[in-house]
């Protein structure tokens, strides 16, 4: 899936740094607040006592419940089967984001938008009916989510769909299992304030990667809560939008004292923060409340950069941007 601040391609070097920095990891306890995708905690799935991971949007919360909370084998291929021959019917996601549903949005071709509903409407079925238990759910719905996302029409993120059907976009919905990898341990997966939740978890690894700007999730990827969800609501505007969660983390008002107080109660020997030289943020800004706790130091690593956009709409122009991987060794106690 195409993420704004997506860590799939540091991932290695932030395994690689960690490990550098803390050593052996098998009887440590690895948490990550802001999980997305959770692709650093996956990393680090089979290699640590527990991971604990958290998200607060439900599209992140469902794709996290199956790649970190589900851990041990079932099977699923008979399940994927039926789903995939499951015919399309006219739901929320056809009448309301689909040019056939008189709305004038066109995020999914009208074929896809109604297999998107009949299998939004199965899972939840089969869930209902005890057919299926907590983890297939998760699983489930995580492929569905990926698979439609793989047919999307829009330029990555669901802030605006594109005016003409993409070629990407007119393939058949088709379902995919979202395998995760299977270990002995049992883990945490949560879907709260990150602030919030700080308070009652404690380990020995924190990994954090907020928001860098202005741009609130909920409304860039506003679409696949909708599936996630799929609950009843009057869509908004061009785009369809629904009421979203707005972090403090994308507000340049708030955002350093949000992410100090998520410093000062963090009860982690190390933490090691990814922040980008384009973030609200400033690295001084970064370094100065990190410091206030500890012995800090900062990695450097030059990458390629998200774009979901055209060079002349974007603030930051540039195709190359430098990951920051700040490193807290924590005075506890």
């Amino acid at each position: 899936m195409n993420y704004i601040g997506s860590k799939r391609k540091l991932s290695d070097f932030i395994k690689s740094s960690i490990i550098d920095v803390v050593g052996n990891t098998e009887n440590k306890v690895f948490a990550e607040l802001f999980g997305g995708t959770g692709v650093v905690a996956r990393k680090f799935k089979k290699y640590v006592k527990k991971v604990i991971i958290n998200d607060i949007e439900p599209y992140s919360y469902i794709l996290l419940r199956n790649y970190i909370g589900n851990h041990q084998n079932f099977y699923f291929f008979d399940l994927i089967r039926e789903l995939n021959f499951t015919p399309g019917i006219e739901g929320f996601i056809f009448h309301h984001y689909c040019q056939g549903g008189g709305q004038g949005r066109n995020y999914f071709t009208d074929e896809n938008g109604q297999r998107i509903d009949a299998t939004r409407q199965r899972i939840e079925q089969w869930h209902r009916q005890k057919k299926i238990n907590e983890n297939q759910y998760y699983f489930l719905l995580a492929s569905l989510l990926e698979s439609a996302d793989k047919v999307a029409n829009t330029a990555s993120v669901y802030g605006a769909f594109l005016k003409h059907i993409k070629d990407s976009a007119r393939k058949p919905l088709l379902i995919q299992p979202a395998v995760f990898t299977v270990n002995e341990q049992t883990h945490d997966v949560y879907n709260r304030d990150a602030n919030e939740l700080i308070r009652e978890i404690e380990g020995d690894i924190l990994y954090l990667d907020p928001p860098y700007n202005a741009r609130q999730y909920g409304a860039n990827y506003h679409l696949l809560n909708t599936i996630a969800l799929y609950d009843k609501f009057d869509p908004r505007g061009k785009t369809g939008l629904r009421e979203y969660y707005r972090s403090p983390y994308c507000k340049s008002r708030r955002v350093v004292e949000v992410f100090e107080d998520l410093i000062a109660n963090a009860r982690f020997e190390y933490v090691f923060v990814s922040y980008n030289n384009e973030g609200l943020m400033t690295t001084e800004q970064v370094k100065e409340i990190l410091s206030n706790y500890g012995e800090y130091h900062l990695i450097v690593r030059p990458y390629q950069r998200f774009r979901a956009d055209k060079p002349e709409n974007r603030l930051h122009k540039a195709d190359a941007t430098e990951e920051y991987l700040h490193v807290l060794h924590k005075k506890m106690g």
